[in-house]
């Protein structure tokens, strides 16, 4: 995984509204955790067992359960979307919507608010649909916006090749580098690639479905706008630190 922090300021600062999507889709993602029994700001959940409890009963309600889904119940069909607005702990859901951040603001000035409120939502179900897929005999219960922010790293990839990132690697002693987006981008690409080749279906991070989302982000922005001028953006628009 790859932790960044920094803005993309360079191409939107002339939107009449900014990025509007993305940032609603932090400030939801954020509400809702505050509220839930996850985040533990919450004392009517309780503690102890009796928050135990109820973080199990928020996951199994709203999270993606992939036996279930497949076997195509009514409710479960909707849990890859409900699933994109929930996250495991503070660190899932913090360094979820820093990728988000980063690099949401310019994929959705150039695709525009609705077509990019659409895309996220579509390529966070099928990236968590494709898991399911995948693992359609598992009862472990996914949760996360990390597949849609995979289709949004995809979409960029191919809209921003040429942007440049500030990067820290640990094989590099930490020395903060400047690279192209498309080096940084396809890095982290073949890093979950590899750990979803060697991941199973237990707990943990669900790299497939990062897999799975990014490679739905490329191919709609190269179907898309493969006809039209890709942006590059200025020196100074994409300037982020990563720690992969």
């Amino acid at each position: 995984m790859i932790d960044w922090r920094g803005t993309a300021r360079g191409t939107w600062q002339g939107a009449r509204n900014g990025p509007t999507v993305t940032y609603g889709l932090i400030a939801l993602c954020v509400l809702l955790f505050a509220l839930s029994p996850v985040s533990g700001l919450n004392p009517g959940y309780g503690t102890g067992d009796r928050l135990l409890a109820a973080q199990s009963a928020y996951f199994e309600r709203w999270g993606v359960i992939p036996a279930e889904l497949m076997a195509g119940r009514p409710r479960a069909l909707l849990t890859p979307l409900t699933a994109l607005f929930v996250h495991g702990s503070w660190l899932h859901l913090l360094g979820n919507m820093l990728f988000l951040y980063v690099f949401g603001a310019m994929a959705e000035e150039r695709m525009g608010p609705v077509s990019f409120a659409l895309f996220y939502l579509g390529c966070g179900y099928l990236a968590l649909l494709g898991y399911a897929a995948a693992h359609a005999d598992s009862e472990q219960t996914l949760v996360g916006a990390s597949g849609a922010i995979s289709g949004v790293l995809g979409a960029f990839l191919y809209l921003f090749p040429r942007s440049r990132v500030t990067s820290l690697f640990p094989f590099l002693f930490f020395l903060p580098l400047r690279f192209p987006a498309w080096i940084v981008l396809i890095f982290w690409f073949a890093l979950q690639w590899l750990a979803a080749r060697s991941a199973g279906a237990g707990p943990g991070v669900a790299y497939l479905a990062h897999v799975v989302g990014f490679a739905l982000g490329f191919l709609y922005a190269w179907g898309r706008y493969r006809g039209g001028v890709k942006v590059k953006p200025p020196a100074a628009a994409t300037e982020g630190e990563s720690q992969p």
